[in-house]
């Protein structure tokens, strides 16, 4: 899928779908927030969330205080929600709608979170720019924490192909710039009533 064509999709999804009618919604972000007092996280950390959409993520993140949030989407309509939702807290995120296969960030980060966005790239020159992108653009001492559909997941999603992970393999995908901390697996329990598998893994950069 191009990416005009993927932009159109995602586009279409959010302005036809109510925020709890998509199998992604998830209030409560237990198992991201977990991450960030895992790794003491500062308030003050530059932190981004790819494939944020209209997720709630963002919300708790500034309700504890982070000050440096940035929320990036395919979607300007999911941001748009997001950004409505918020109200005034809004203008505390900066946001930015791009696709994560080809985002070139101006800022380096303390923390690079992404759930659900990685297993949409499916072409290998997709994953490995993003890969590279990542590895560019996140500081030295920072945190990757990486959440995609795992072996026991669905195979697509939103009518989409994805691509499945095990700890194993998406070990492998990160290993030239990256080293695992730790994998674990996680049951999202879907708006309707469907339990959808992940696998979420946290990388420090390797020392160079």
């Amino acid at each position: 899928m191009g990416n005009l064509d993927r932009k159109k999709h995602w586009e279409n999804i959010y302005t036809t779908k109510e925020l709890k009618d998509v199998s992604w919604y998830q209030p409560m972000p237990t198992t991201s927030l977990e991450f960030f007092k895992q790794f003491s996280i500062a308030k003050t950390a530059k932190i981004i969330d790819v494939g944020g959409g209209d997720s709630f993520l963002v919300d708790h993140l500034l309700e504890m205080g982070y000050v440096d949030i940035t929320v990036l989407d395919i979607s300007a309509v999911a941001l748009d929600r997001a950004k409505q939702r918020l109200g005034d807290k809004a203008t505390k995120v900066k946001w930015i709608v791009a696709d994560a296969a080809t985002f070139k960030p101006t800022e380096q980060y303390d923390f690079w979170h992404d759930r659900a966005a990685f297993h949409f790239l499916t072409q290998e020159q997709e994953i490995n720019s993003y890969v590279d992108t990542i590895s560019q653009s996140i500081k030295s001492t920072g945190v990757l924490v990486i959440g995609t559909f795992s072996e026991q997941g669905p195979k697509k999603c939103s009518g989409i192909e994805i691509k499945q992970y095990s700890e194993t393999t998406l070990t492998e995908k990160l290993q030239k710039f990256f080293e695992k901390i730790k994998c674990i697996t996680v049951d999202h329990h879907t708006p309707f009533n469907t339990i959808q598998n992940f696998i979420f893994c946290s990388f420090k950069k390797l020392s160079i």
